[in-house]
């Protein structure tokens, strides 16, 4: 008998703490729209989150363009991570997003990329040279790490030198595929695409100086489809948490000031 009520006793314990770890709410399902340049952070973000709500995500990338595109044409997303600060502000112009609902998640670094690991200078000297065929960049229309690029080379007065050597991804992503495949043998890239854990992962690079072009803030925005979802919001919450940012600086982002 006493064996029996302890049995009880630990199985009654057992079940209130199972109560009190369980969600408050049920567990809900959110689609996220990703600027391709966050697609790195964005996987190691996504279990994080769901395991600590029991909420499911559901992510597609591209760039920022071409996702707003879709948004526009009512593609089902609930949530809209851009590579930059306009396009979301479009969106809530057009009453896509839900006002107060929008924030700056991270700035971005642009940065020269080789997979070899001799060809980048410290100082970006390398584009000067003619040691390489072909330079990546992404779509200055649709990407804003491509326009970023473009700045950056007309700060440095090469865009008409390099020009005929340049090709151009859809995205970021694509820009990086041609440089890490050969195709190109150089690429500005987003630094989260070529840093982990605080690290490059291979080749050499340049950071290009943060005053060279504008800088890449990325906002967040909870689109009109999100407005009940509480996965959505929750999500947003989130990725304004120390544990979320603590991921995304591992990638070389860095955030906004406190308050703005």
């Amino acid at each position: 008998m006493r064996r029996r009520l302890q049995h009880v006793l630990i199985c009654g314990l057992w079940l209130a703490m199972l109560a009190v770890m369980a969600p408050a709410m049920p567990a809900a399902e959110a689609r996220i729209a990703v600027a391709a340049n966050f697609a790195g952070p964005m996987q190691r973000l996504v279990p994080l989150f769901e395991s600590a709500t029991g909420h499911r995500l559901i992510v597609a990338v591209g760039s920022t363009g071409a996702l707003h595109a879709q948004i526009r044409h009512g593609a089902p997303f609930d949530v809209f991570l851009a590579g930059d600060t306009t396009t979301p502000a479009m969106l809530r112009a057009a009453g896509v997003g839900v006002e107060g609902y929008v924030f700056t998640y991270a700035t971005g670094r642009l940065v020269l990329w080789s997979r070899d690991p001799t060809l980048v200078d410290g100082e970006g000297a390398v584009l000067r040279s003619r040691e390489w065929r072909r330079l990546a960049i992404a779509n200055p229309a649709l990407a804003p790490y491509g326009k970023a690029a473009i700045e950056t080379l007309g700060r440095l007065g090469l865009i008409e030198q390099v020009r005929p050597r340049l090709v151009q991804g859809e995205n970021i992503a694509q820009t990086l595929q041609f440089v890490a495949s050969g195709n190109a043998q150089l690429g500005f890239v987003a630094l989260s695409q070529v840093m982990q854990d605080g690290r490059m992962t291979a080749g050499s690079m340049w950071r290009v100086p943060r005053e060279w072009h504008a800088a890449i803030a990325q906002d967040a925005l909870l689109l009109q489809r999100g407005r009940d979802n509480p996965a959505a919001v929750a999500f947003l919450e989130f990725l304004r948490s120390a544990r979320a940012r603590e991921v995304m600086q591992r990638f070389g982002y860095e955030f906004p000031a406190e308050g703005s």
